[in-house]
């Protein structure tokens, strides 16, 4: 009986692969290949460049340590006027933002390890030259506004200066 099922067994594997799938090929019919043109690739834009400069500007934040832009394009000779608010939650003392536009050539690296220190000044160094212009310390819920007029043409960084917010809040600020 043992040796009847293995032999019936073996008879159905072996009609089963023998039996599958025998498909024909067939030939795809034959188009004339065309050359194809060379793709024109268009130059690659300067994003930076594509941003419409408006000296008066809504920056905002939030708990998840973001800013609502990363490049902020303003006219050289004209006043600048920030509004920044922090759309979150928390309180200063544990979540807050500023806005500290630094000067060309500051590190922010150093700038936002020295800023870490001076808690009571809101996180900016006293006495310090590395900074054009800042807002005070808010929490979620604040907002304040400073004006200023913008610095000579060129490119700068501004950051938010609470302990090691500055590795991700961070931007451009491009004066044309």
């Amino acid at each position: 009986m043992k040796t009847f099922k293995l032999a019936t067994l073996f008879i159905l594997v072996f009609t089963l692969i023998n039996c599958g799938g025998k498909e024909e090929k067939k030939e795809a019919p034959s188009y004339k290949k065309e050359k194809a043109a060379p793709k024109k690739t268009a130059p690659k834009a300067d994003f930076d460049s594509e941003i419409k400069a408006s000296n008066d500007i809504l920056l905002t934040s939030n708990d998840a340590m973001k800013f609502s832009q990363e490049i902020l394009k303003v006219e050289g000779g004209k006043k600048v006027k920030i509004v920044f608010r922090h759309t979150g939650k928390m309180s200063k003392e544990v979540m807050g933002h500023n806005f500290v536009l630094l000067k060309k050539g500051v590190s922010m690296v150093s700038f936002g390890n020295e800023a870490s220190k001076a808690s009571s000044n809101e996180y900016i160094p006293e006495n310090t030259n590395d900074v054009i212009v800042h807002t005070k310390l808010i929490g979620g819920g604040e907002e304040t506004t400073i004006e200023f007029d913008a610095p000579a043409k060129g490119t700068y960084r501004f950051i938010c200066s609470f302990p090691g917010h500055f590795a991700v809040m961070k931007g451009k600020f491009i004066v044309i």
